[in-house]
C-alpha cells in the first residue's frame, strides 16, 4: 500500500525530469494528493534527511545486537540485550519494530514441530503421578526442574540431547549430548546435577518428565530415590505438563544451525556455544528482562543488574 509520502516522492521525480510535461496540480489530482502537502514534503526534504540518518545509526545497533554470537533475536531479545550493554543503551520496542520492518530485518517465527518424539512411551506400571499440574513457577526456583530429551539432526544421522530445567529461572543445569538413545545418558544427566547443583536441591525437589521409557525406567527410578529427589510425570502424550521444556527445545532448535556439521563434535561445539549463550545471555522478557543465570542471581540476592529499568514495572 502506498503511503502519501511515497506519491509525494513519485511526483518530485516526474517534476524533476527534464523533459517533463505534467504539472504539480495535474500529478497531485491523478495521486489522489494534496498540492499543499506536496510542497510541504518538498521543504521538509532536510529535515527528513536528518531522520533518515539517526534512523540509519539506531539500526545499526540494532543490527549489532541482532547479529550477537550468530543468534537472531526478535524486537524483544534486542531490546534486552541493549539494555545489559555498558552503558545501557535504552530503545523502546516500537522503534526497534519500526527500524527492524524499515530495513527488512526479520526473526524467524518458531513453527511447531511436525516430528513425533523418537522414544515413545513404553506401558508399563512404573509411571509417577503429575504432582507439577503445570504450576511451573509457584515454588521458586530448584523446586521443579523439567527433564526431556529431543533429537538433532545433522549430515543425515541424529545425536540426542537430554536436559535438565529449573522451571522457575528456566536455566539449564544439566545436559549430556549423546550419539544414542541408551539410557545411560539420561543417567549421566542427573549425576550432573546433582554433582553441579546438590547444594540447592532438597528432597521437595520435583524431577519432572514425560512418560518416555527412559523415565519410566527401574534404573532411572532408582537413582532419584538415591539422589533423595522427588518424581513427577506428565499426562501420557500431553506436551503442556512439560511446556517450558518443549518450548527450550523448540527456541534452540530455531536458533542453531547445524548445516555445517559433519561429525558428533561439530554438533557439540554448537550445542555447548548456544546453552552457555542461552544461560548467560539469552534475556527473556517474562524473566525481568535478564538471563536465566542473571534471574536466579537476582532472586536469590535481591539485586537487580540493569540500572535504567525498575523490576517492579516490568
Amino acid at each position: 500500500m502506498e503511503t502519501s509520502s511515497n506519491k509525494f516522492e513519485i511526483i518530485h521525480d516526474v517534476v524533476s525530469q527534464k523533459n517533463n510535461k505534467l504539472s504539480v496540480k495535474m500529478l497531485c489530482e491523478i495521486a489522489g494528493v494534496s498540492r499543499s502537502g506536496y510542497y510541504k514534503w518538498v521543504m521538509s526534504e532536510e529535515q527528513r534527511q536528518k531522520k533518515e540518518e539517526l534512523d540509519r545509526k539506531d539500526f545499526e545497533i540494532i543490527l549489532s545486537a541482532y547479529n550477537h554470537r550468530g543468534y537472531d533475536k526478535g524486537a524483544k531479545g534486542i531490546h534486552m540485550y541493549l539494555l545489559h550493554q555498558n552503558p545501557p543503551v535504552v530503545m523502546n520496542l516500537k522503534k526497534i519494530r519500526r527500524l527492524m520492518n524499515k530495513y527488512n530485518l526479520y526473526c524467524p517465527i518458531r513453527k511447531a514441530n511436525p516430528y513425533r518424539r523418537m522414544a515413545k512411551a513404553l506401558k508399563t506400571n512404573n509411571v509417577s503421578p503429575n504432582l507439577v499440574n503445570r504450576e511451573f513457577t509457584k515454588f521458586g526456583p530448584r523446586k521443579i526442574l523439567l527433564t526431556d530429551i529431543t533429537y538433532i539432526p545433522y549430515n543425515g544421522i541424529y545425536c540426542y540431547l537430554s536436559t535438565v530445567i529449573d522451571a522457575f529461572t528456566r536455566q539449564v543445569l544439566s545436559y549430556v549430548l549423546s550419539s544414542s538413545l541408551e539410557v545411560d545418558f539420561v543417567l549421566e544427566t542427573i549425576n550432573i546435577l546433582v554433582d553441579r547443583h546438590g547444594i540447592s536441591l532438597t528432597t521437595e525437589t520435583l524431577i519432572h518428565s514425560d512418560q518416555g521409557c527412559h523415565y519410566t525406567s527401574c534404573s532411572f527410578i532408582q537413582l532419584l530415590i538415591d539422589k533423595k529427589l522427588r518424581q513427577s510425570m506428565s499426562r501420557r502424550g500431553n506436551c503442556w505438563d512439560n511446556a517450558p521444556q518443549e518450548s527450550f527445545f523448540g527456541h534452540m532448535k530455531d536458533e542453531i544451525n547445524l548445516s555445517d556439521c559433519k561429525t558428533f563434535d561439530d554438533v557439540k561445539k554448537i550445542i555447548d556455544d548456544w546453552i552457555d549463550y542461552y544461560n548467560t545471555e539469552r534475556y527473556q522478557w517474562q524473566l525481568a528482562k535478564l538471563s536465566p543465570d542473571e534471574y536466579y542471581k537476582y532472586f536469590t540476592t535481591g539485586i537487580y543488574p540493569l540500572k535504567k529499568e525498575n523490576p517492579t514495572d516490568i
